[in-house]
């Protein structure tokens, strides 16, 4: 096994679809860059697994090929209501899916034939002091860089080292994810809501569905496991009785993570540049997280090596830049997903508006179009 140095232009802490892909990216532009990631690839994780069209020329550049690996196309968007009311449309830019397990590696193996350093190894600390980071590991390394990335998902210890305000706060949130095997069109992607939460549903590559679910933490504990809650919850909505009674579960057990936080997060602690859901985690009920962990990365990683190129003069410029592109990027987007999870959260409002948009169906399009981008530019 190679040594790796001690010393790196950048350390990107986490290896998911924001720390990979800023890796990769900064490794093109001959930047010395280390990816510490806590678990082995490749590995599944609780995600919708849907993705806007917008990633796609990013990907392109980054040198990721996703139909090449499988990923579906889709264009067709459902939703429905508890009270089982359902409105279709079509997606205006479009999207594809494919699982986290698949698209991880991908990046992984792009990652290491890019020359980027990885390790498998858990963060405990990060500290900056005269302009440089010491990272800190589980197994006793001890890291130098000039600029370290945040990329490690919804939340970790390090959170509660940054001393982040949202971390100390329970979230009442779960979600739940699982692969099954049966019939769902390719080109469709479902969002059916029941009491308390939502249920994402989607093909990824090898004709496997997808389904993702998140919902209130109290509503889930009054039942005794997962499948009582899915028998007495989940399937009072009878599109998703549907989807779970006739397909083939591919998992031994789904997976299931808990303490998910919407709550406001900085996109820089302690001048870490967070990207992802480190940054901000926007409702699954907008099917948009993946995308805005992909730009984060791209806008993160452009400024940084306008840094190194001398473009950017400073460490403050390059913070306030971030900041800057961010809030125009993603605030809006963030803005709209909070409303209409609020509006989906409460059963009556949920039924006027579904009522709304099935008598101004041009009214869903605008509702997805303001909670995704556009094409992603290459500089």
């Amino acid at each position: 096994m190679n040594t790796i140095p001690s010393t790196f232009d950048v350390i990107v802490v986490g290896g998911g679809l924001a720390g990979l892909s800023s890796a990769i990216h900064l490794s093109r532009q001959q930047l010395n860059v280390l990816v510490i990631e806590k678990n082995s690839y490749p590995k599944h994780k609780v995600c919708g697994e849907y993705i806007s069209n917008e990633v796609l020329p990013y990907f392109n550049y980054l040198g990721i090929d996703v139909f090449a690996l499988g990923a579906k196309k889709i264009d067709k968007f459902q939703l429905s209501t508890t009270k089982n009311k359902l409105i279709s449309t079509s997606l205006p830019l479009g999207g594809f899916g494919i699982s986290r397990f698949c698209l991880d590696h991908a990046l992984e193996q792009k990652a290491i034939d890019s020359d980027v350093s990885l390790i498998q190894d858990t963060v405990d600390d990060v500290r900056f002091n005269n302009e440089q980071f010491t990272v800190v590991t589980k197994n006793q390394k001890q890291l130098k860089s000039k600029f370290v990335i945040g990329a490690y998902g919804k939340r970790s210890n390090l959170d509660v080292k940054l001393n982040r305000q949202f971390i100390k706060t329970k979230s009442p949130y779960l979600a739940v994810k699982t692969h099954v095997k049966g019939s769902f069109p390719n080109d469709m992607v479902a969002l059916h809501n029941f009491e308390g939460g939502y249920c994402g549903v989607s093909k990824v590559e090898d004709d496997k569905i997808n389904l993702c679910y998140i919902t209130n933490f109290e509503s889930f504990k009054a039942f005794k496991n997962i499948e009582e809650f899915q028998e007495k919850v989940i399937f009072k909505n009878t599109y998703l009785k549907q989807v779970f009674k006739t397909t083939t579960p591919l998992f031994e057990q789904p997976l299931t993570i808990s303490q998910i936080s919407f709550d406001h997060k900085k996109p820089i602690e302690n001048h870490i540049i967070m990207c992802g859901d480190t940054a901000t985690l926007i409702h699954p009920l907008c099917g948009n997280g993946m995308s805005m962990a992909i730009r984060s990365a791209q806008i993160a990683s452009t400024l940084i090596v306008k840094f190194f190129n001398s473009e950017i003069t400073s460490r403050d410029a390059l913070e306030k830049q971030y900041l800057r592109e961010w809030n125009t990027t993603f605030k809006s987007r963030l803005k709209v997903g909070r409303i209409v999870a609020n509006l989906f959260n409460r059963p009556h409002l949920s039924a006027f508006l579904m009522k709304g948009l099935q008598w101004f169906p041009g009214i869903l399009p605008q509702i997805i179009k303001r909670t995704h981008g556009k094409l992603m530019q290459i500089e």
